[in-house]
């Protein structure tokens, strides 16, 4: 057994015997620094702080989305610094829409990519699987278990009338997310999810964020913000640091950079470029005849080889 096979069964039972305890409130008593549990949390306390570190204002911080563990390590060895999972990534390789897997599943990914890599690694948790503060940090507490180095938690309800929570409720949660998350050292990201959800309204994404902030999230976050005007708008107006994730209409790193973006993510992004990759072999070879293909998979199998050895 491999030492990457050995660290992935390790985290993995870890993580499961947390999520036993899903129905107790109390918080999970840290047995001695010295056994191999207070190891491991020294490990994520320095791995957390090295991630928070590297969220610089004019040096954003480039944080791919691996969908497994192949990934994470091919994305690791390119030199990246962090990496985060991405929930909608993770769906896609059990054949589900976003939205479409549980807090254990979730769980137990983001404790797979953490013993995948040597390099911190947060994770997309949605909306911290609840409605309510107590679950949320619930969940948050869950997932420091698993060696993360952070997590974001939506304002997204799942709900089709009420898409986005009540400011109020939403704030609760982070409150209760950076609660859970300071009581350990985690890096909190509060995300205002308005513009993926229909909801252009650019001054109340700003007094989101705001209220997620002052509610102790330690970076903030509103996908689908495209205008550079906007994200300057945004980065006037907050004290955290912001990611923007890549998207259609983005401007490049460098203009993003030079307006003080902090992090630049893509999301479910590359998942899906894997994906359209094998659309267009599958479809060459069924419609052609042809390998043209083998080109890409011959990249693709230098890059395994330089990472898995």
């Amino acid at each position: 057994m491999n030492n990457v096979t050995q660290r992935t069964k390790t985290h993995q039972k870890g993580v499961r015997s947390v999520l036993v305890k899903l129905g107790e409130t109390r918080a999970l008593r840290r047995p001695p620094a010295t056994s191999g549990y207070g190891m491991c949390m020294s490990i994520q306390t320095d791995r957390a702080r090295t991630f928070l570190a590297l969220h610089r204002a004019g040096d954003p911080l480039l944080l791919p989305n691996p969908w497994d563990q192949g990934s994470a390590r091919v994305l690791a060895s390119l030199g990246f610094s962090a990496l985060a999972t991405t929930s909608s990534g993770l769906a896609a390789t059990a054949g589900r829409p976003d939205g479409g897997v549980s807090r254990e599943e979730a769980l137990t990914h983001a404790a797979e990519i953490v013993a995948a890599v040597g390099i911190p690694v947060s994770a997309d948790l949605e909306d911290c699987f609840a409605a309510d503060a107590a679950g949320v940090a619930e969940t948050v507490t869950l997932a420091i278990a698993t060696g993360l180095a952070g997590c974001s938690v939506e304002d997204y309800s799942r709900r089709e009338d009420e898409p986005i929570y009540d400011i109020s409720l939403a704030a609760e949660r982070v409150a209760a997310a950076a609660e859970a998350a300071h009581a350990g050292s985690f890096v909190l990201t509060a995300r205002a999810e308005n513009y993926l959800h229909g909801r252009r309204d650019l001054a109340d994404t700003i007094a989101r964020l705001q209220a997620y902030q002052e509610a102790g999230a330690d970076v903030l976050y509103a996908p689908g913000l495209t205008s550079i005007t906007d994200i300057q708008t945004v980065l006037r107006e907050v004290d955290r640091p912001v990611n923007v994730l890549a998207m259609p209409g983005v401007p490049p790193v460098a203009e993003l950079a030079a307006a003080g973006v902090s992090r630049i993510s893509v999301g479910g992004a590359f998942a899906f470029a894997a994906l359209g990759a094998l659309v267009s072999a599958a479809t060459e070879l069924r419609d052609q005849g042809t390998y043209g293909f083998r080109t890409a998979s011959a990249l693709g199998r230098d890059a395994a080889e330089r990472a898995f050895s």
